[in-house]
């Protein structure tokens, strides 16, 4: 009989194996990571009648109108997506190796801080199976071996994804730098306390896996926002903008975490609100909860289903096809309301100004803290640094 002691056993077994292939990994060339990465975009793409069978044991085991259910689908269009990611993340310049600072010292000793890989980074997650592609890549590029613990919703996906992970790393003459841990709850525990076998957490999902994970957790973590979003409408905004930004920001995909949950607009700009939900309505359905001047002004115009917004329609991720509405005296009051109910993750103004769009190749996460890593993580977020000192036999005097 497997006794909860021989559960933690055997995870932390696999850890220290783990820790022992991510040294392994240190020493392996840029152009055999890359081999992988490809090799694993091949493998995707051969094989995506077995991933969508797996996968589509998970969706069986969930209602489709869980929110989290689009966030668990996979489908032949979303695998070749996966397949160029892998292989964009191959084509990206390693972010190893990289000298950040250089200096001599009047003793003649020369300093460079140097980027090189954490060690062993350890993703927690709720049922994205396309995260396991994801953090998989982007370690394996930074140097890093990953330590998964997906949630019991994408078990058989996951476990889909793993063994061509494991085919690529075989292939390619890679040691073994991924385990995926068992998909029951019991087994984040002894993750979450594996002191000098994973180097850091990075959790990704609801606000409570996060809130639990920086709880309890000993090894250090990098905190994941979820995804309360905002878009403010100013007063000399461009509406044509507007109306386009809010109906993508909300409908082009409900269940990622930047979606938009809630739409401020200055109060100027209350004669034009129906107009700037009508798309929303009309050809998405969107529920709607409405501030009492939203709703005054709105009621009766809006195609769709137009509620009257309680404190709780503040401050939540719908991930589904439903936002609250507030008007705003001016941006003073939109960002206090994004301090109040925000979650620190993705927020849009549309003003009278242009920006452009983060092209980092692929994330890990978002990161809503200040010490590490700041906003969308790439690879060089995935790396930490080390001093070289080269010197020709000083000694202190």
């Amino acid at each position: 009989m497997t006794t909860a002691t021989d559960h933690i056993s055997t995870i932390r077994t696999a850890l220290a194996d783990l820790r022992t292939a991510a040294a392994g990994r240190n020493r392996q060339p840029e152009e055999q990571l890359n081999a992988c990465l490809l090799k694993l975009a091949d493998l995707t793409e051969a094989n995506i009648d077995s991933l969508l069978a797996a996968n589509a044991l998970d969706l069986a085991r969930m209602e489709p109108d869980n929110p989290k259910y689009d966030r668990l689908l996979l489908n032949k269009d979303r695998l070749l997506a996966i397949a160029v990611d892998l292989r964009r993340v191959a084509e990206l310049p390693s972010p190893l190796n990289v000298v950040h600072e250089a200096s001599t010292l009047n003793n003649g000793l020369q300093l460079r801080r140097v980027s090189v890989p954490i060690g062993v980074v350890g993703i927690v997650f709720e049922s994205r199976p396309n995260v396991t592609f994801d953090v998989f890549a982007l370690n394996l590029k930074a140097g890093n071996a990953s330590a998964l613990k997906g949630s019991r919703d994408a078990r058989d996906s996951n476990l889909a994804i793993k063994a061509l992970i494991d085919q690529a790393l075989e292939v390619t003459g890679l040691p073994a730098a991924c385990y995926l841990a068992p998909a029951e709850r019991a087994a984040l525990k002894p993750i979450m306390e594996a002191d000098g076998l994973v180097d850091v957490i990075i959790p990704r999902g609801s606000q409570g896996l996060i809130d639990f994970v920086r709880a309890n957790a000993t090894v250090p973590v990098i905190e994941t926002g979820a995804g309360i979003c905002h878009t403010y409408i100013d007063a000399d905004a461009n509406l044509d903008w507007a109306k386009a930004i809010i109906t993508n920001a909300k409908s082009r995909r409900v269940s990622v975490c930047n979606a938009l949950d809630c739409l401020l607009v200055h109060r100027n700009h209350l004669g034009e609100l129906h107009d700037l939900l009508y798309d929303l309505g009309e050809q998405h359905n969107c529920v709607v909860f409405a501030d009492p001047g939203a709703y005054a002004v709105s009621v009766g115009l809006y195609p769709g289903e137009l509620l009257e917004a309680t404190e709780e329609s503040f401050g939540t991720e719908f991930l589904s096809m439903k936002m609250s509405v507030k008007v705003v005296d001016d941006i003073s009051e939109a960002i206090a309301h994004v301090e109040r109910y925000g979650s620190r993750h993705s927020e849009t103004i549309v003003s009278n100004t242009d920006g452009g769009q983060f092209e980092l190749g692929a994330e890990i996460g978002i990161s809503t803290q200040k010490l590490h890593a700041r906003g969308p993580m790439g690879l060089a977020a995935l790396t930490s640094y080390k001093w070289l000192v080269e010197g020709q036999g000083q000694v202190r005097s």
